[in-house]
């Protein structure tokens, strides 16, 4: 081509298509018409073929409309027919989101039949799969405001706040049932943790706590084994947490994992008193180091570190004995007295095999669910009542456990079925909190 010159694409749509279907591709991604390099303008053309593709879906629905129109009447608009049923009295529009934009549908009127589309439902605004897409994003961590901004850019009308909130309710009986469903199969590890957030009650902000539970299945796969709503992580709420769990069929549990909560292992020991007791390695060390100056921090957590990096439960408790020894020649006696009355109680772990020890000596795989929890939950502030505290953290629950994160697998746990059940002594020795002073850690 022995002259080039740069043009840009005109703006009207009609002249868009002329030079669209006129122009020939470039081996350099730009256009050739009569000698002539076009450059489109990128965000132009994409503003033009969205508006066609949703004139497309507007045009196609209307004349499905108008189709049913004539088979219910029998007869086309306009057509004489001895056959026809029924006239025509005008139409009338309703605006209906789509994923290719909002469109006008024109919904036609007769004049004694009542017209009843198969197109869409009487009332619905929004197309199935929008609706399914404001769902997902408020599920997986979207505020309802935040909804409204990116329904407007993706779609280019904003769904109001209070329809999302009305489409989440669809879901909540959802919710409901997979929260109540029966636990099937035996799950020998089982995670439990309390998660406390805000609620609004007689125009003051008050705690809830939701009680979380989370269990290791025989193939090895982690599952959401129940939530619930807790007033308190106090015994009684943790008695009726254990009973909501093993009504609904678990069993088989051989150790549970948590932090030394306010009556949750006195409750254990009425719901299941043949599994052993994990208490959190992580909180217990936080115990002692409340009572640790920030100057001889790093040399004590690392004497706790030696006793759970022990090769058998022989030698942690040798190490531990001598780790309460030099913490009183260190002068911090309130430290040592903690490390000796608790130190059993973050052995259990030891009793399973080596190959399960570090998932099993800390809480922190539900923790980390928690913390998920907190992301989620942070952007509402203080909820109207316990329910929809237990709803969201439900749905946000629910939502985790079909992720990659429950798709996973977890631990090999064949290799408990050779391992030695914890005897009588050493259970006995890993739930002695039961009948000791509570404490309850952050």
């Amino acid at each position: 081509m022995s002259e080039r010159e740069n043009d840009t694409l005109p703006t009207n749509p009609a002249a868009i298509d002329e030079a669209t279907d006129a122009c020939v591709a470039a081996s350099d991604g730009s256009c050739s018409l009569h000698g002539k390099i076009i450059q489109f303008d990128e965000a132009q053309l994409r503003a033009h073929l969205d508006a066609k593709v949703t004139q497309s879906v507007e045009d196609t629905l209307n004349a499905l409309l108008d189709a049913e129109a004539d088979a219910l009447c029998k007869a086309g608009r306009y057509e004489r027919s001895a056959e026809r049923a029924d006239r025509r009295a005008g139409h009338y529009e309703r605006q209906l989101h789509t994923k290719a934009g909002e469109v006008t549908l024109k919904v036609p009127k007769l004049r004694t039949l009542a017209f009843e589309t198969q197109i869409i439902e009487r009332y619905r605004r929004r197309e199935s799969s929008v609706e399914e897409a404001l769902v997902e994003m408020y599920l997986a961590g979207v505020s309802v405001r935040r909804v409204e901004d990116i329904t407007e850019a993706l779609w280019g009308t904003k769904v109001s706040a209070s329809a999302v909130s009305e489409l989440n309710q669809k879901i909540y009986a959802q919710i409901e049932a997979w929260r109540m469903k029966p636990i099937a199969g035996k799950h020998a590890y089982v995670y439990l943790d309390g998660i406390w957030l805000k609620r609004s009650w007689g125009g003051a902000v008050e705690n809830v706590s939701v009680l979380v539970a989370i269990g290791v299945n025989e193939e090895g796969y982690r599952e959401i084994l129940g939530v619930a709503e807790g007033t308190k992580e106090d015994k009684e709420s943790w008695r009726q947490f254990l009973r909501y769990l093993k009504d609904r069929g678990l069993h088989g549990v051989r150790l549970v994992v948590s932090d030394k909560c306010l009556g949750l292992v006195e409750a254990l020991g009425e719901f299941f008193p043949e599994s052993a007791w994990q208490r959190c390695v992580v909180h217990f060390y936080r115990n002692v180091w409340t009572a640790v100056p920030s100057g001889k921090m790093a040399d004590v957590t690392a004497m706790l570190k030696a006793i759970h990096a022990s090769e058998d439960l022989e030698a942690a408790r040798k190490k531990a004995a001598d780790v309460v020894a030099k913490l009183k020649t260190m002068k911090l006696g309130k430290a040592a007295e903690i490390v000796e009355s608790g130190i059993e109680e973050t052995l259990s772990y030891m009793a399973f095999p080596r190959e399960h020890w570090k998932l099993l000596r800390t809480n922190n795989m539900l923790e980390r669910v928690n913390k998920e929890i907190r992301r989620r939950t942070r952007v509402v502030g203080a909820f109207p009542d316990g329910s929809s505290a237990l709803m969201l953290v439900g749905a946000r629950l629910r939502y985790v456990a079909g992720s990659k994160w429950g798709q996973k697998r977890y631990l090999n746990m064949s290799l408990l079925t050779t391992a030695a059940i914890p005897n009588g002594s050493e259970a006995s020795a890993s739930v002695q909190g039961r009948d000791t002073t509570q404490e309850q850690t952050a």
